[in-house]
This record gives C-alpha cells, sequence and structure tokens, in this order.
C-alpha cells in the first residue's frame, strides 16, 4: 500500500523487491507468505455483516493478487519466482505442492506463498508459519510498521520499552501481541523462532540475515 490509502504501491513494491534480491544474492532461500488487507480484509467484512467465510475467501483472493503484483516486482528486478496459491488458480499461479515448493528453493527461486492456508478463519500469520514448517525453514522473519516488539504499543505508547529478545513463554505470559494466538502456538510448538522487525527501514532485511541484531527475537 506505501503511502496510498489503498491498493497497491509500484514504488514500495520495486523497494521491497530490491531488498529481496540482496538476500538471494547472499545465497539464502527466501519464501514469502503475503498478506491482502491493502485491498480486502475478511474481518473487517464480517464485522460490516458480511457472511465471515465469504469475505475470508475475499481476503485469500487479495493475496493472489498481492503476490501477483510482488512476482512481478520482484521478475524485473532480475529474481527467478514462482506462485504458489493454496486456492486452485491455475491461470496464474501454481497450486501448493510442498516438494515442489522446496525444489523451487533449491533452485534459487523465490517463492510466493498466496491465497492464506485456503480455509477461512485462518489468518495470514497461520498460513506464513505453516507454510515454513512445511518448507523447513529455519526462521520466520515477519515485517512490519515497528521494529519490534514493545511492551505496550509504541504507536499508542510513547513510554513503551522494546526487547531485543523474549522468549515465546514470556510474550504468552505478558499478553503481548505478536502474532494470532494459532499462528504464535504453532511456531512455538515446532521451535521456529520469529524476528519482529520493520520492513521499511532499508537494508534492514539484509542485515537480519547477516546475523545483525536488528527487531526483537522470539525463541524458545
Amino acid at each position: 500500500m506505501g503511502d496510498k490509502q489503498y491498493g497497491i504501491d509500484s514504488k514500495r513494491l520495486s523497494e521491497y523487491a530490491g531488498e529481496i534480491k540482496e538476500v538471494v544474492n547472499k545465497g539464502v532461500e527466501v519464501a514469502i507468505v503475503i498478506g491482502g488487507g491493502n485491498i480486502y480484509r475478511g474481518l473487517s467484512g464480517a464485522s460490516n455483516g458480511m457472511d465471515r467465510v465469504q469475505g475470508d475467501h475475499m481476503g485469500m483472493l487479495a493475496t493472489v493478487i498481492n503476490g501477483l503484483a510482488l512476482q512481478a516486482a520482484l521478475e524485473e528486478a532480475g529474481l527467478e519466482t514462482r506462485l504458489q496459491s493454496a486456492i486452485k488458480i491455475n491461470e496464474v499461479a501454481e497450486p501448493f505442492i510442498r516438494r515442489r515448493a522446496m525444489r523451487h528453493l533449491e533452485k534459487g527461486r523465490v517463492v510466493i506463498f498466496g491465497g492464506g492456508t485456503g480455509n477461512p478463519y485462518f489468518t495470514t500469520d497461520s498460513a506464513a508459519v505453516l507454510r515454513a514448517i512445511e518448507v523447513e525453514a529455519d526462521v520466520i522473519l515477519k515485517g512490519t510498521r515497528v521494529d519490534g516488539i514493545y511492551t505496550s504499543d509504541p504507536e499508542k505508547d510513547k513510554t513503551a520499552t522494546k526487547f531485543d529478545s523474549i522468549t515465546f513463554k514470556d510474550v504468552l505470559t505478558k499478553g503481548l501481541k505478536v502474532m494470532d494466538t494459532t499462528a504464535f502456538t504453532l511456531s512455538q510448538e515446532n521451535k521456529l523462532p520469529i524476528v519482529v522487525f520493520d520492513i521499511n527501514k532499508r537494508g534492514n532485511l539484509l542485515k537480519i540475515v547477516s546475523g545483525e541484531n536488528i527487531g526483537t527475537v522470539v525463541n524458545m
């Protein structure tokens, strides 16, 4: 969305593509799960009277639209990509097949996972954790508007302090919002670390994969 009120900002997409290319050039295998909130959110639709299942399916389709836009930006930057969708849309995306996704990653292609989990009532966070576990990822990098996890919402509370690292248990004990509970618990059960960082600060992605202490690390 960038600086726009809705839709897709091509400038922001180009910036993301450049950052991802830097990481891929380091030999890192990159898979991306992208949301669709800049186009449509199923939960907000449900709060306005729409059937939740119908709304969630619209949200899943929005993630495929964003996936196509990101794919175009990545290929413009010279990267090989594959878009896989949990919802069958064979004309625009491969169906999600775990072994095929892992093979693409081994070949240095950036794999974009669209369509969420393919099921209503599951968030993009849940889709990200599920796919990460399935492709045996080392870590989940959760790009947000803030530069980590704080004691409270830093956009609302100026006294909020940031954690450099925190355990899964402490996140739950302190009632901190990192991901929805389903996604977070799935990550915890599979001992999959999460790094929450500011996706919009230039160079952060490369710094994280280079081992710098960027954002907040959630670990066992």
